[in-house]
Formats: structure tokens, C-alpha cells, sequence
């Protein structure tokens, strides 16, 4: 049995080293050895798993910012705050500890690092960051925001996945066999076509630019041409609509764009862009409907049309970390 932590000086040091190992995560640069060497870290004993937990409701609160206000400020993390989960005894037996802090490192709680499998990605971009990259044959793909796309590991099968965020995928006209995206449960198979997709974790979009693609799912097949959208999720028929494709591909020119929609879903989507976090704590004022187009180095412009056009209060932090209520 683990000897208990002695004062709390000693808490708070073990605390300040999962926040670095959290910040190390969520830096963008994290590889598979950062995972494994948090995964032993936490497997010490189980107060080391207590301060990688309250490490991560922390960072789940108020993000990368909320932390560098404590850091700035110079104050200590609160010591005394339980965290939300204690090992008991029998979890301790048999390395079962290990195991689990194992699984929070695997499938981390609200996205607030990358998952293995992203970790592992051929090609990853952070946030605001977009990279080309080429691709057999003359195909090439976008890359948007926060993506990771894993190539097939099988010279016989050209494909690609699409572990999560946004890609637009040019085929070229060399292809000799359709190139085939992985998004979700969806196969998109095309050749001489331009189309994105994107993959949130839950929901896959897939938007026909040129050409034409097809979508294997759940055993059926859906056909898509210009400019066609399709979005399914894991389960369930999916929903075929017409897309505004000077929408779609905005990104591309380093636009966002946004008619109609609701400011908690412009507000989600701006987080994809920028470093720290805004956080809506007003489900109202979410609701209210956006017409506007932004930069995507000018995100922040969003808080300026919601404290002059809502009326929102608008209160900023250091780290990026802005509230609007």
C-alpha cells in the first residue's frame, strides 16, 4: 500500500508535475514515448493518478489559459479539492491502477489532448495550422485545423483515414483506381473529383466540389456530385442536402464563414482556430443566430460582434481565455 503524501507541500508539487505532463500533452508535440512516460508516471501509485485526474478537471474547466492564470499570478494550485475519482483498494490489486490510468491516456476525457491514435497519425496540424501534402499519382490533400490522417499501411490499397478534423482531397486525373477516404464508419471512393470531409469523433460530412464520389456505409451506397452533401453519424440513415461550397472551402482562403447559425456552434468552431479557449456560459445568448465571416487570424473578431451586436459581456483572461455571458 502506498504511504500516504505527507503534507501539503508534497501535494502540490506531485500536482505541478501532471500539470506539466498535461501541458506536454495538449502542446501539440506530444509523441507515443510522452504517452507511455505519463501512462508510468501515474502507474507510481495512486497519488500520482489523483493529481493527473485533478490535473485533468482542471484543464477541463478553464483549458491551457485557466492554468496560466495560476501560473502568472504566482498562486498555488488549491491542494485541499478531492479529486472527482479515489482508487479504492481493490483497483490497486494486480496493477489494475496501471491499467486504468493506461485508459485515460488512450481515450482522454473531452478531448483535451490527442488520442493515441491520433498521436500516431502520419500527418497531424495543430490549431490554425494547415499543411498540403502530396499524394500518389498527383492527388494531394488540404489539411484544416487540428487534423489527423493516417495513410494505408498496404502498397495494394490506396487509401487514407481521416482520424479526425477536416481535409479537402484532390484525386488528379491520373488515378488508375479510386483513392478512398475513411471518415467514421463511411468508405468515400473516387477518382478524377475534389471533395472534403471532415470528422469530428461523432459526425462525418463529406461535401462533392468536382467530379463525383461515392460513400459505402452500413452496406449501401450513396452516390455524390457537385455540389452534394452527405453527413451520417454512427448509426442511423445519414441526410443528403445541397451545400454552399463557397462555404465549405472558405478555409481554404483562410476564411470562416457562417450564415444563420447559432453562436454556440460559431463559438466551437472559432476554438478549433485559436490558442486558450472561449467558454459560452450563456445558453441564450448561444442561441442567437450569426451572419458574419472572419479571418482565420482574426478569430477574436467574434467577440467583438457579440459584445456590440448581442450585447454580451465580454471578459478576457490571460492565456486566451475569454468568458461571454
Amino acid at each position: 500500500m502506498t504511504p500516504p503524501l505527507q503534507n501539503n507541500e508534497e501535494l502540490a508539487d506531485l500536482q505541478s508535475q501532471a500539470l506539466d505532463r498535461m501541458r506536454r500533452l495538449v502542446s501539440g508535440a506530444a509523441t507515443v514515448a510522452d504517452v507511455e512516460d505519463i501512462r508510468r508516471w501515474q502507474a507510481q501509485s495512486s497519488q500520482h493518478a489523483e493529481a493527473f485526474a485533478f490535473a485533468s478537471r482542471l484543464w477541463g474547466q478553464l483549458g491551457p489559459a485557466g492554468e496560466n492564470v495560476l501560473a502568472r499570478s504566482d498562486e498555488r494550485l488549491p491542494a485541499s479539492a478531492p479529486p472527482p475519482y479515489r482508487p479504492t483498494r481493490r483497483l490497486l490489486i494486480g496493477g489494475a491502477l496501471a491499467a486504468s490510468a493506461a485508459y485515460v491516456v488512450v481515450r482522454p476525457p473531452l478531448q483535451l489532448w490527442p488520442s493515441m491514435s491520433e498521436l500516431a497519425a502520419d500527418y497531424r496540424t495543430s490549431a490554425g495550422e494547415q499543411k498540403s501534402v502530396k499524394l500518389v499519382d498527383g492527388a494531394s490533400m488540404e489539411l484544416n485545423t487540428r487534423t489527423s490522417v493516417s495513410l494505408a499501411r498496404s502498397d495494394a490499397a490506396n487509401s487514407i483515414e481521416l482520424i479526425d478534423g477536416e481535409a479537402l482531397i484532390n484525386t488528379g486525373r491520373q488515378l488508375t483506381s479510386p483513392l478512398t477516404v475513411i471518415a467514421g464508419n463511411g468508405r468515400v471512393s473516387a477518382t478524377g473529383a475534389r471533395f472534403n470531409v471532415r470528422y469530428d469523433g461523432m459526425l462525418s460530412c463529406v461535401t462533392c466540389i468536382e467530379g463525383a464520389v461515392e460513400i459505402s456505409r452500413l452496406g449501401v451506397r450513396h452516390q455524390l456530385e457537385a455540389p452534394q452533401q452527405y453527413t451520417y453519424g454512427d448509426q442511423g440513415p445519414g441526410a443528403s442536402a445541397m451545400a454552399d461550397l463557397s462555404a465549405v472551402t472558405a478555409w481554404q482562403d483562410g476564411l470562416l464563414m457562417f450564415h444563420q447559425t447559432p453562436l454556440a456552434k460559431v463559438v466551437a468552431e472559432i476554438n478549433r482556430y485559436r490558442p486558450g479557449k472561449i467558454v459560452l456560459m450563456n445558453a441564450r445568448l448561444g442561441e442567437r443566430t450569426v451572419n458574419a465571416r472572419f479571418r482565420v487570424q482574426n478569430v477574436d473578431e467574434i467577440m467583438t460582434l457579440a459584445q456590440q451586436v448581442f450585447g454580451a459581456k465580454v471578459t478576457s483572461l490571460p492565456g486566451g481565455l475569454v468568458i461571454l455571458s
